[in-house]
C-alpha cells in the first residue's frame, strides 16, 4: 500500500514537473511563437499525465518481474498483479492520444509559417483540413491498438480483423478514398488554386472551393459544377490562371479612302504605344500592320501581349489602348470604316 501511494505521489510530481519544464524545452526545439504560445501549452497537461503514468507503468513491471525472486521484499495482491498494469497502460495510452489530438494544430501553425499573405485562402484552408484529418484517424488508429492491448484484447486477431474489416470498407468506398487522394493530390501538387480559370474536359470556369472529395467550379454562366477530385488527377488540367501573358489579336477596319502615309503612321505610332506600354510584353512578336484591302476598308492586324494578372486588369489596359488608337486616328484625319453608316449615306 505504501509502494502504490508512493507511486501516485510520484505519478503526480513528474506530471507538474513536465507541465513545467516540457514547454521550456519544446520551445527551444520549435521557433514559431503561435506554435509555442498556443499548440504547446494546451496539450502540457496530457503530456504530463502520460510521462507521469508511464513511468509507474514501467516501475510496476519492475515490481513485478522482481516478485519472481526468491526473498523478494515487494509483496502485491494478485488482483494487483493482474489489472494495476493494464490500468496505467490504460491512462497513458488515452493521455497520448489527447496530447497527440491537440498537438494536430500545429499544422495549421506550420502553414501560418510559410503563408506569405497571413491570409489563408479556399486551398490552404482545404490542405490544413486534409492533413487535420489523416493525422486525427492515424492518432484513434494507433491510440486505439494501445488502448486494445491493454484491456488485454489480443492484437494478433485484433489487426487480422480490422485488416478484413478495412479491406472490406475500402472495396465498398473506393471511389470517395479516390476523391480523397484526389484532393490531397491536388493540394500537394498545387496544379491550380482557389480563384483559378481551369479547363477540365468539357467543363470551364472559376475555381472557388476545393473540399476533400469534390472541386467546385463556377462557369462563366454563373453555374456550379461539382467536380469529384479522382477526375482531377485522370484528367489534363488546363489552367489559364497560371498563363505567363496574354494575346490580344483583334482586327481595326480603316476607311478606304484614308491617305495611304497617313495609315502607315497611324501603324507605326500603334505599335509605338504598345512597345511604350507599361502592361505588354513579347513587343518583337507584336505587330499592327496593313493585311488586307477590300472595296470600303482596309483591314489592320493587332497582335499584342498583356502582362497582367488576371481579366479584370486586361480589360482595364485594353480599354485604355483602345482609346489611345481612336485618338491616334483622330489626330491623323483617319475615319474607322462601318458598314451601318455606309449604307445610311
Amino acid at each position: 500500500m505504501l509502494a502504490v501511494l508512493g507511486l501516485l505521489v510520484m505519478i503526480f510530481i513528474i506530471r507538474l514537473l513536465t507541465m513545467r519544464f516540457a514547454p521550456t524545452v519544446l520551445g527551444t526545439i520549435i521557433r514559431s511563437e503561435a506554435i509555442k504560445g498556443k499548440t504547446v501549452q494546451d496539450s502540457d497537461k496530457a503530456l504530463g499525465t502520460a510521462v507521469g503514468v508511464g513511468l509507474a507503468y514501467l516501475l510496476v513491471g519492475i515490481m513485478i518481474d522482481d516478485m519472481e525472486r526468491v526473498g523478494s521484499p515487494v509483496l502485491m495482491p494478485d488482483l494487483a498483479v493482474s489489472f494495476l498494469p493494464g490500468i496505467l497502460q490504460f491512462v497513458v495510452a488515452i493521455a497520448v492520444v489527447v496530447w497527440a489530438f491537440r498537438l494536430v494544430n500545429i499544422v495549421h501553425d506550420v502553414v501560418m509559417m510559410f503563408d506569405t499573405d497571413d491570409q489563408l485562402d479556399g486551398t490552404e484552408k482545404t490542405l490544413i483540413s486534409a492533413l487535420q484529418s489523416v493525422l486525427r484517424f492515424a492518432i484513434i488508429f494507433v491510440g486505439a491498438v494501445f488502448v486494445a492491448d491493454s484491456m488485454g484484447f489480443d492484437l494478433t486477431s485484433l489487426i487480422a480483423g480490422l485488416g478484413i474489416s478495412g479491406l472490406a470498407l475500402a472495396l465498398a468506398a473506393k471511389d470517395s478514398i479516390s476523391n480523397f487522394f484526389g484532393a490531397i493530390t491536388v493540394l500537394l501538387d498545387r496544379p491550380f488554386k482557389v480563384g483559378d480559370w481551369i479547363i477540365v474536359g468539357a467543363a470551364e470556369g472559376e475555381v472557388i472551393e476545393i473540399n476533400l472529395r469534390t472541386t467546385l467550379i463556377r462557369t462563366s454562366a454563373d453555374t456550379i459544377i461539382t467536380m469529384p477530385n479522382a477526375n482531377l488527377v485522370n484528367t489534363p488540367v488546363e489552367n489559364v490562371g497560371k498563363r505567363r501573358w496574354r494575346r490580344w489579336q483583334t482586327q481595326l477596319h480603316l476607311d478606304i479612302n484614308a491617305d495611304g502615309e497617313a495609315v502607315d503612321t497611324f501603324c507605326e505610332r500603334v505599335l509605338k504605344a504598345i512597345e511604350d506600354h507599361p502592361k505588354t510584353l513579347k513587343e518583337e512578336a507584336s505587330f499592327c500592320q496593313v493585311s488586307m484591302i477590300s472595296a470600303t476598308s482596309l483591314d489592320v492586324d493587332l497582335n499584342l501581349y498583356w502582362d497582367v494578372s488576371g481579366g479584370v486588369e486586361e480589360r482595364q489596359e485594353r480599354a485604355k489602348l483602345i482609346i489611345q488608337i481612336k485618338n491616334i486616328a483622330e489626330d491623323l484625319g483617319i475615319e474607322f470604316y462601318d458598314g451601318r453608316v455606309r449604307q445610311q449615306r
